[in-house]
């Protein structure tokens, strides 16, 4: 039983060898058959034939990190050269491959989703990139965040920004800046009595005079908003009515189109220009 027994190990260890030998041959023979191919013809083809990070990770013996780096590096310096014009559409694949084999590596994606956004100019391939970084990492709040960032400030997508900010104040550790930003996307999207509220609860549980301090200023900003556009309303019913803008705003309240006439939330006047029919707030909400 034990001449049997190192019989079939020997077996075993000789089969994994040979296979390890055909694999290795394999990819070698293939790594001499793209690189024979014409960058020309078919520029970035090296990284088509790049397999999925699921298989690379059983033939690193336990250094899936290492070739992680060694892809990641190597993914700088293609992605460097602008001279390839299809680099891009192989973008996913590449930063996929390194976060399958290193899900906890942070910088690839955050340098990926760069890449995508900046470079190639598809910020639906970045936030697509994140969302595969927070699929990794769901503890880590940076990829929502990031993608927030992009949506709110690059594609002015307000709505699907919050979808993000939330995301990111579901996980432990956000900076408290997140649940501005959320607030002011909130605004962005116009939905002001929602942003009002949140700005409100952000002003009474601030500690810090200077928060205190922004939290008031966007409340000034949003009652002015709001203010304005009903007045301006106002106005345009006024003309329509009688073809002129009104001399001064408390005519809006004698022809019934308004019961009063707000004033701002530091109890100032709006200034009204009667030849252009145009009310803007007394003070720039930020130099309050």
């Amino acid at each position: 039983m034990r001449i049997k027994f190192w019989s079939e190990k020997s077996f075993s260890t000789a089969f994994l060898v040979l296979f390890l030998i055909l694999t290795c041959g394999v990819f070698m023979n293939l790594k001499i058959f793209t690189d024979r191919i014409m960058r020309k013809k078919i520029p970035g083809s090296s990284i088509i034939y790049i397999p999925e990070g699921k298989y690379l990770k059983y033939v690193t013996f336990g250094h899936s990190s290492l070739l992680a780096d060694l892809i990641y590096i190597w993914a700088i310096q293609y992605y460097g050269d602008y001279t390839i014009p299809d680099s891009y559409l192989h973008l996913e694949h590449i930063f996929s491959i390194i976060a399958e084999l290193d899900p906890l590596y942070f910088d690839p994606i955050d340098v990926g989703a760069f890449i995508a956004v900046y470079e190639a100019g598809d910020l639906d391939l970045g936030i697509k990139i994140l969302d595969m970084g927070l699929e990794k990492n769901p503890k880590e709040w940076f990829f929502p965040y990031q993608a927030a960032h992009y949506l709110q400030f690059m594609r002015k997508d307000h709505e699907r920004a919050q979808e993000y900010y939330k995301k990111t104040m579901s996980i432990e550790g956000y900076p408290p800046i997140v649940r501005r930003l959320y607030a002011d996307s909130i605004f962005k999207a116009t939905d002001y009595q929602r942003a009002m509220k949140e700005w409100l609860e952000i002003y009474e549980t601030a500690e810090d005079m200077r928060i205190k301090q922004v939290a008031s200023n966007h409340l000034y900003n949003i009652k002015a908003t709001i203010d304005t556009e009903k007045l301006q309303e106002a106005i345009a019913k006024y003309k329509e009515k009688f073809g002129r803008f009104p001399s001064n705003l408390s005519k809006l309240v004698y022809a019934g189109f308004l019961d009063s006439i707000p004033k701002d939330m530091d109890d100032k006047d709006y200034l009204y220009d009667s030849q252009k029919g145009e009310v803007k707030p007394p003070t720039i909400p930020w130099k309050r």
